[in-house]
């Protein structure tokens, strides 16, 4: 690394930095159930599935570039996976990280259409 002066500043590339993921990386699809659909009427909140990889702060920024609107608060829930018989036979339901997004009030979203 080389020396630098005193009023100079060393720029360091970060050596094993995560790659970044873009926007449509981080939002995989809308949860579209009864209970999703009248949150979104009637308190302006979509819930989406998310990246396991994502965190609050890339989903706020992930959900105001792809739909241009101003994201008040984001809730995170992570799924756990568990099996599910169908007769006699067994299998394995993936968990998955949902994420529950409050739009501002001024900006109206439906997600089934976008």
């Amino acid at each position: 690394m080389p020396r630098a002066k005193k009023n100079e500043a060393v720029v360091e590339e970060r050596k094993y930095a995560a790659p970044q993921m873009s926007s449509f990386d981080i939002i995989i699809a809308p949860i579209v159930t009864e209970k999703t659909m009248k949150a979104q009427q009637e308190e302006n909140k979509i819930t989406l599935k998310v990246s396991n990889k994502a965190n609050k702060t890339q989903i706020k920024i992930a959900v105001q570039e792809i739909f241009n609107v101003k994201v008040d608060d984001v809730k995170i829930i992570n799924t756990n996976s568990h099996t599910k018989r169908v007769g006699r036979y067994e299998g394995v339901v993936n968990g998955f990280k949902k994420a529950i997004v409050t739009i501002n009030a001024a900006d109206k979203i439906n997600v089934v259409n976008e």
